[in-house]
């Protein structure tokens, strides 16, 4: 079997198409979300820390040879950790819509009986007691 065939067959299993599909609708998914965060959920969280921009805290740590600042940026570190909480739920939140979607109604109880059914049933129990 040459190369290209068997690279033909393993391309065109379903499973690596279904996979190639997912990762491209991911992707996409992952810009819609970040948009979300930055844009929509971020400025309130700025609000609610007084316009705290994380991103800017840092402690100097010392100096290159040429004399510049050696910065510990451990903001960047902190917004990266906000950003990927506030991701996550948003996914959790999607995910768990979703998947309310596809559950089955619940079906209902059967209703009872008419009267006229009941008074039928005792008949035909007492009928049969004799």
């Amino acid at each position: 079997m040459s190369l290209t065939t068997e690279f033909k067959e393993f391309a065109m299993r379903g499973n690596v198409i279904d996979l190639a599909v997912g990762v491209v609708i991911g992707a996409a998914f992952g810009k819609i979300v970040s948009a979300l965060v930055e844009a929509m959920i971020m400025p309130v969280i700025g609000i609610l820390t007084a316009g705290n921009d994380f991103s800017k805290l840092a402690v100097q740590i010392g100096q290159n040879a040429k004399g510049e600042p050696l910065m510990l940026k451990y903001g960047a570190f902190l917004q990266s950790i906000a950003d990927f909480v506030i991701i996550a739920f948003v996914l959790f939140v999607a995910i768990r819509a979703i998947n309310q979607l596809k559950k089955p109604p619940v079906a209902a109880a059967p209703a009872p009986p008419p009267r006229q059914e009941v008074l039928l049933q005792e008949i035909r129990d007492l009928l049969a007691k004799r």
